[in-house]
């Protein structure tokens, strides 16, 4: 079963980019802003992460956290965070437990090929820990002015 808007987000510990086991309810009396990604290091994740980069200030005045979840491990992590100027948090969701219990663990077809993946999908959670808003299937232009934008209007 997946989360769904209105729920309290699932809180599934994981190993985050700065070494430390970290669970969305840390984060209470923040605004979340969870968003899911294949791969580190490939092109639609990496405009996605530096637009995120880029809006990171903004997505702070609007008392908002960004938290980046992948398959990847932390060592992988590392590399795109140096790589890129990342500065908030990635998490390595190596066992997919985050990633399933938002439902975004998906069969996924390239070439022919069907495997298991992550469907690019963001979540946001509010400051108590409240799923308020999701996009699935995220298609990487704009989007992350989108989220900024639900949150000024709907949490600021």
């Amino acid at each position: 079963m997946t989360v769904e808007i209105g729920q309290i987000a699932p809180d599934v510990a994981v190993m985050a980019s700065n070494g430390k086991e970290v669970k969305l309810s840390d984060f209470r009396g923040k605004n979340i802003v969870l968003y899911f990604y294949p791969k580190d290091m490939t092109p639609g994740c990496t405009t996605q992460a530096c637009d995120f980069r880029d809006y990171y200030k903004d997505f702070e005045g609007v008392n908002a956290v960004i938290l980046g979840v992948s398959p990847d491990p932390l060592d992988r992590h590392d590399k795109f965070i140096e790589k890129h100027g990342l500065p908030f948090l990635l998490l390595a969701d190596v066992e997919n437990q985050l990633a399933e219990a938002y439902g975004v663990w998906k069969l996924k077809k390239n070439f022919g090929k069907e495997y298991m993946g992550i469907e690019r999908s963001t979540f946001i959670i509010d400051t108590e820990g409240k799923l308020v808003k999701e996009w699935r299937k995220v298609k990487v232009k704009e989007h992350v002015s989108e989220a900024l934008q639900y949150i000024k209007e709907n949490l600021g």
